[in-house]
């Protein structure tokens, strides 16, 4: 199985049902298997707590009465023999400051880090995350993000993350499984499905393209580092990141302007040679999307039918990408 695979849709569409069957909460119709292990078939259903996994919910639902030391010694309590060291995971959530705090001393975020950890400590086979983020305002998202991007990469767990946010799903997904209507209506790389435009609506901010660098160069004098990837490299505010670490960066199709020529005498720092691969309509009348080839990796634009026309572009043509530095999404 993949580290991270998004359950993506929208509201309805049986992302909370499909993960309530895989939990065994409820039954599904026809077969479930994990691995080679059968958890349902024919009137078999093995029950929720014989099936290796931890579920972390919308609401932390803590227990109010325990400290989060209280809370995650209750979990080492059924923890598999594989399951990580109390000190492991609360250095990897940052818990350590935390730990005689009760829920109600806690912000939304904090409470979901030691839901989080509550669930590591299991020691699980598989972990589902049910929207864990859906319940904060942006600047609770903002706070808990890089630590579930930190637990992603750290993790060797196999990982279900059901949302209807096409950035968590950029920032963490590495496989796509896209439901409408209670069936799967698209499952791949997830890099590959956006390119595809089958996230996001056609017209809307969420089209992208989503590149995976490495900090390649700090400038200490301007703050700013030089992320490379297979096809050229990007200039972004340096945000203490370290030298050679890998990023995955987020590039909306309404922030990539295309030129003729590398202009010298522009504040864009970003200026990437690249060829056009293909030219699609979208719904809105006025815009058409590009699709750009840099090395191995591949951008999309969008631009009014007029530049276009005043630019002469066609399908194999080599032109230049630009993209401000502050446009780029990490």
């Amino acid at each position: 199985m993949d580290r991270v695979t998004a359950i993506f849709g929208p509201s309805g569409s049986g992302k909370t049902t499909l993960l309530r069957c895989i939990a065994g909460l409820q039954r599904a119709r026809g077969e479930l298997f994990f691995g080679d292990a059968c958890w349902q078939q024919g009137r078999h259903c093995l029950p929720c707590h014989r099936r290796p996994i931890a579920y972390v919910f919308q609401e932390a639902s803590l227990f109010p009465h325990l400290s989060v030391a209280g809370n995650l010694r209750y979990a080492r309590r059924r923890a598999a023999p594989q399951a990580p060291a109390l000190e492991e995971v609360v250095d990897l959530l940052d818990l350590a400051a935390l730990m005689s705090h009760r829920p109600d001393q806690l912000s939304g975020g904090e409470r979901q880090r030691v839901a989080i950890a509550r669930a590591l400590l299991i020691g699980p086979e598989l972990l589902l995350m049910d929207e864990p983020l859906s319940g904060l305002d942006d600047r609770r998202k903002a706070e808990i993000l890089p630590y579930l991007e930190t637990l992603c990469r750290a993790s060797n767990i196999p990982i279900l993350y059901v949302s209807h946010s096409v950035d968590e799903v950029c920032r963490l997904a590495d496989t796509l499984l896209m439901l409408e209507n209670g069936k799967v209506s698209h499952y791949g790389p997830m890099e590959e499905l956006l390119m595809q435009q089958v996230i996001a609506r056609p017209g809307s901010a969420d089209v992208s393209a989503v590149l995976r660098a490495r900090v390649n160069r700090i400038d200490e004098q301007w703050q700013l580092a030089e992320l490379a990837f297979n096809g050229g490299a990007l200039w972004v505010q340096h945000n203490d990141e370290a030298l050679g670490s890998e990023q995955r960066l987020r590039i909306r199709a309404q922030d990539v302007s295309i030129s003729l020529s590398a202009h010298g005498d522009s504040s864009i720092l970003n200026v990437l040679p690249c060829s056009i691969t293909a030219i699609s309509d979208e719904a809105v009348g006025a815009m058409q999307v590009l699709t750009l080839q840099l090395g191995s990796e591949r951008l999309l634009a969008r631009l009014t039918r007029r530049s276009i026309d005043h630019l002469g572009l066609t399908v194999g043509m080599s032109v230049f990408a630009q993209i401000k530095s502050v446009a780029i999404i990490r």
